[in-house]
């Protein structure tokens, strides 16, 4: 059997290649990686070669090619039978393909003025009115989803769910987003940001020296 191949972008500012990247690797799915340098060059038509959408992440499993984070997500949980996908009741699995389908398609005001940049300096930034509605929403997801299941994840163990909002744990800790009411919220980013899997992409991230001027605001 051919190893998987994952195609992603710069562990630095790449939140969409982070998310089935760690599913993938806290499941201890054997990948190849192969990077490539957004903004950089002739990026492009490097991206156009490995998808058809021209973006990053890409999985190429054998014959399959599967593009965009939540379609890999949903591809391997069904390949590989992931001892954590999506939960195993049906009414935590509902909320959970329900809120992960949020942080998808939504979310736009904290994606754009709180850019994912692992290796930014953390330090509060004023937020416009779309922003702060996005983290009031992403506060409310969380403390709900905890409440409900007792942690220490989102649904209880780990699961695609939490692979989707690791680079929204990466931005309240970089931005300083926790109010000092969110004990519980920040307790559960944390546990995040400490998965060794994490830790190891964020270290990369640190370390690559292809840096954009725009996202290092």
């Amino acid at each position: 059997m051919t190893t998987p191949l994952l195609v992603i972008g710069n562990k630095r500012y790449s939140s969409w290649s982070l998310r089935p990247w760690l599913l993938l690797r806290v499941n201890g799915i054997e990948l190849r990686e192969e990077r490539v340098s957004l903004y950089q060059g002739d990026y492009k038509r490097e991206l156009f070669a490995r998808s058809p959408a021209g973006k990053v992440p890409v999985l190429v499993d054998g014959e399959v090619t599967v593009w965009d984070s939540l379609a890999i997500c949903e591809y391997a949980a069904e390949r590989f039978g992931l001892r954590h996908g999506w939960p195993k009741d049906a009414k935590a699995r509902a909320r959970a393909r329900s809120i992960t389908a949020e942080m998808h398609a939504g979310f736009v005001g904290l994606r754009s003025r709180c850019g994912m940049n692992v290796a930014r300096v953390p330090a509060p930034v004023a937020l416009d009115e779309a922003a702060a509605a996005d983290v009031a929403r992403v506060r409310e997801l969380w403390g709900d989803a905890l409440a409900r299941s007792g942690g220490p994840f989102l649904f209880g163990d780990f699961s695609i769910a939490d692979a989707f909002y690791a680079p929204v744990a990466v931005r309240f800790d970089r931005y300083a987003l926790f109010s000092p009411e969110d004990a519980t919220i920040r307790a559960y980013a944390e546990r995040l940001l400490a998965l060794p899997d994490m830790q190891a992409w964020v270290a990369a991230g640190v370390a690559e020296t292809d840096l954009v001027a725009q996202f290092e605001q």
